[in-house]
């Protein structure tokens, strides 16, 4: 099921532009948010711009309606295992005031703003890596996936069953990566005694295959990190070379996530969850520079169904009733781009009369390659590109002005894309093609 989050009662633009400063800070820097100083991961994961965030967690954690809160969607949520069979998947559109003020300011016929691609994936039970549950199913959807959303349960209720029998989500955190663990150990332990006998095979002339025990030895190394030394493979310091490999075994335990917890709407408000503090030391240890937010199920559901004015009500009040320091927000928009962030995505902007757009990029991708995701053939053509940045059009208020000022630049081939660049393109020949 693929839905598309739609302006509408959850996430009305008054509600997004007036909280844009708290999400703003995780999309810069969100590691920050946690108080771990920020690191810079290389590109693990498939070469692409089109990637996707999985909603991972044991049974009746919540998974499923916070997945309908995130994309209005409609996606049955029973107080029942497994409830989530086939993995449902939606866009929900990326929160930035940088593209609201631009369709301000050019009025154009057509929006269309970043978006980031979610999965709802059926609860994982501890023994899934043999097979246990929906063990093969779960961990077959998960490795569709590019990043993932842990999350875990800090709320009591007896009327919502707790497949453990306890409510512990540091616990429910270790059963989950040990479960992904395992299967990548599963894995490459056959892997490496395949790449084995291939790395000692003699071709012509008596000679091994030097890229064939290059490959091996790659592995040999994934593994003793994986396997003997019970490590995440993201976490491993990894050549360029052995990243390509590392790339192609397409490990469970080398995607990148942001940790959420569902507590209760008093909690949230309250900002008094037990087990906050926990979780956050389970992090600071174990995965270090990853992101937590918690965030109350019961809170967002009850706003998915409101209007923008309902929901400031609705907000009010519940800092009245819990006597609050301060007045609640959503923290849907903070999850969004902290998934996006966690991909590493970027996005540069194009802008017209015709059309405002946000195009998605991988963090690091150059100019042609941006030029590429607009269409294929204008990577081929790539001649340059003009840049101009967001802030300076804001101050100046015109594209002349910019141009004036001499801050609307030309880029070759090897320019970085920054995010937030507003780019145009200009076409040349085609590599190869004679004049």
């Amino acid at each position: 099921m693929l839905s598309f989050l739609r302006p509408g009662p959850a996430y009305g633009r008054s509600i997004l532009s007036s909280h844009y400063a708290q999400v703003s800070r995780i999309l810069r820097g969100y590691a920050t948010a946690n108080k771990a100083p920020a690191v810079e991961k290389p590109l693990l994961g498939r070469p692409s711009n089109n990637l996707k965030m999985g909603i991972c967690g044991l049974p009746n954690t919540g998974k499923s309606s916070f997945f309908n809160a995130l994309t209005d969607s409609a996606v049955p949520a029973e107080n029942f295992p497994f409830c989530t069979i086939s993995p449902n998947e939606a866009r929900v559109a990326v929160p930035d005031e940088r593209f609201d003020w631009l369709v301000d300011f050019y009025k154009p016929t057509s929006q269309v703003p970043a978006y980031l691609t979610v999965i709802d994936i059926a609860g994982l039970v501890k023994g899934a890596a043999e097979g246990e549950g929906l063990g093969n199913a779960f961990l077959s959807n998960i490795s569709a996936v590019d990043g993932i959303f842990h999350l875990c349960r800090g709320f009591t209720s007896s009327d919502i069953i707790h497949v453990e029998g306890r409510v512990d989500p540091v616990a429910d955190l270790e059963i989950i990566h040990e479960e992904l663990r395992l299967k990548d150990e599963d894995f490459l332990t056959r892997q490496l005694e395949v790449k084995r006998k291939e790395a000692g095979r003699v071709g012509k002339g008596g000679a091994v295959d030097q890229r064939k025990r290059e490959e091996y030895e790659t592995i040999q190394k994934i593994h003793d990190w994986v396997v003997v030394q019970k490590k995440e493979a993201r976490y491993g310091e990894w050549t360029p070379e052995e990243i390509e490999v590392l790339n192609a075994l397409h490990l469970l335990t080398a995607k990148p996530a942001v940790y959420l917890c569902n507590i209760s709407e008093q909690d949230y408000v309250l900002k008094t969850c037990e087990w906050t503090s926990k979780i956050q030391s389970y992090i600071d240890e174990h995965h270090p520079g990853d992101l937590l937010i918690t965030y109350s199920g019961e809170l967002e559901t009850a706003l998915a169904e409101m209007t923008p004015d309902e929901q400031e009500l609705h907000l009010q009040t519940l800092a009245e009733i819990y006597e609050a320091p301060e007045q609640p927000a959503s923290v849907l928009p903070s999850i969004i781009l902290a998934g996006y962030e966690a991909l590493q995505l970027s996005y540069f902007f194009t802008g017209g009369s015709d059309e405002v757009r946000a195009w998605t990029i991988r963090r690091g991708a150059k100019a042609p390659q941006a030029a590429g995701v607009i269409h294929s053939d204008f990577e081929k053509t790539f001649a340059m590109a003009e840049v101009m940045k967001f802030d300076d059009l804001k101050a100046l208020g015109s594209e002349d002005a910019v141009k004036n000022a001499g801050k609307f630049v030309q880029k070759g081939r090897d320019y970085v894309v920054e995010d937030g660049d507003i780019m145009h393109f200009k076409a040349g020949q085609a590599a190869g093609k004679k004049r």
